[in-house]
């Protein structure tokens, strides 16, 4: 598989291009469908393609902007190389595809740049050890006794709410 190919539901990988075209060509690139025509697919999600001149992230640089904001690991960046590409760049994040697959045919003044993957969470986790993870480890719960008290205690206030209803309905007849 090529690194213009898209597979189906591909999460979590940013395509680098260079833009090797003047600056209004590529301010003109932000508008609705511009960026879908320039890589040859339809249906991009505006939202996931970020098109701008490098020089607007100044010290941060593409490696920093890959890095802290794109969430791709150090190891994958070459801080040298990212650091000499000046003018414009357009990061396309796969979720601009809506989980679709797709074949980009970019136009010939785009320039792949790199592939790079986001840092993804280890959801997986050793077993745990502890004795309040095992099966049935809880306390038990108490064994009803005689709830005889309860009984009596509800008897005595129902007798003296009849005998307050009864008193109340003997003053007022």
């Amino acid at each position: 598989m090529s690194d213009l190919t898209i597979a189906p539901h591909e999460r979590g990988v940013i395509r680098l291009f260079a833009l090797d075209m003047r600056p209004e060509e590529a301010k003109f690139l932000r508008e609705p469908g511009a960026a879908d025509q320039v890589l040859g697919v339809d249906g991009l999600d505006p939202e996931q393609v970020d098109i701008f001149p490098v020089s607007d992230l100044e010290d941060l640089g593409l490696y920093g902007y890959l890095s802290e904001g794109g969430g791709v690991s150090e190891d994958q960046l070459d801080q040298n190389g990212l650091g000499a590409i000046d003018g414009w760049v357009l990061a396309l994040r796969s979720a601009a595809f809506a989980g679709r697959a797709a074949e980009l045919k970019p136009d010939p003044r785009l320039h792949l740049i790199g592939l790079y993957t986001e840092d993804t969470t280890n959801w997986s986790g050793g077993t745990i050890e502890t004795d309040s993870a095992k099966p049935f480890s809880a306390a038990p719960a108490p064994i009803e006794g005689n709830n005889r008290p309860q009984r009596i205690g509800s008897a005595i206030l129902v007798l003296v709410v009849l005998s307050v209803i009864g008193g109340v309905l003997w003053l007022i007849l």
